[in-house]
């Protein structure tokens, strides 16, 4: 099931004038995933941020608020200092896990085991949350704070990494167990190129569906950004479900302006009492 694509004179549908509180679902939203047999999810920052996440650059008050999270975040910064940099991650993945899965998270999960649709997840973020929720992830698109591999020979790492209890700002990293470097995060750094697959995965899961869902992204962090124009292109529908306007807003068929933890879980139930 697909519309065509929406003409420049026309906007989308808007549901701001909802509070973002606002439980119930938009008819014409929930329409589109009842008719829907595969469902896209594309997901981003604002979804974790809802668990507890910090958002990247959210280190106000930490010992790391000083640095620059991009200078960290560079295959420059790890040749300059990996225990720095390891350190830093060592911080971030305590965050991570420190939190929990959101009933938007749990909502998603659920959603894909109740049968009616396939549900596929396509994420910007680099924590493991949708997993612990239950859902199967097709694409981490910018890679996981938790697939740790070797930063010379690319050998996945399978031992205990060591998260400190509480933040250090100098941490040895682990070795590789196959050529004795250092490992790193599984992380896109700034000026590297994409996990393999990763986003052609995310691609044909925007083009293989009959609606897309894009949920707590900005909307400006490239490649992904693309997603949701390749899926209209191609006559799919998209819904931003949002609490506040995006570089993406204009260029979708629904708007939602509700939270994930807010939103998915009425969708779902609604889908489910048809």
């Amino acid at each position: 099931m697909t519309s065509e694509p929406r003409t420049a004179d026309q906007h989308p549908s808007d549901t701001s004038s909802q509070a973002a509180t606002d439980p119930v679902v938009p008819p014409e939203i929930l329409d589109l995933a009842r008719a829907a047999r595969r469902v896209t999810v594309l997901t981003g920052a604002g979804m974790s941020a809802e668990s507890g996440v910090p958002t990247f650059r959210g280190a106000e008050g930490s010992l790391w608020e000083e640095f620059d999270p991009i200078a960290l975040a560079s295959p420059k910064g790890w040749d300059e200092d990996p225990e720095l940099v390891w350190a830093w991650y060592a911080w971030r993945m305590g965050l991570a896990r420190g939190v929990d899965p959101n009933a938007g998270h749990r909502a998603l999960a659920q959603w894909a085991a109740a049968g009616d649709a396939e549900v596929v997840i396509a994420t910007q973020n680099i924590d493991d949350l949708h997993e612990r929720a239950g859902s199967d992830v097709l694409a981490h698109v910018h890679g996981s704070l938790f697939a740790v591999r070797c930063s010379m020979c690319d050998a996945p790492y399978t031992g205990e990494v060591d998260i400190p209890a509480e933040p250090v700002q100098r941490l040895e990293p682990p070795l590789c167990e196959e050529c004795g470097e250092y490992v790193r995060p599984g992380v896109v750094w700034f000026g590297e190129m994409l996990p393999e697959g990763a986003f052609d995965a995310a691609v044909d899961a925007c083009l293989e569906t009959d609606l897309v869902l894009v949920v707590g992204t900005s909307g400006i962090v490239y490649p992904f950004a693309s997603l949701p124009d390749i899926a209209r292109g191609h006559g799919v529908p998209v819904v931003e479900i949002n609490p506040a306007d995006t570089e993406l807003s204009e260029g979708v068929d629904h708007v939602w302006r509700a939270t994930a933890a807010t939103a998915l879980p009425a969708l779902v139930e609604a889908l489910a009492t048809r």
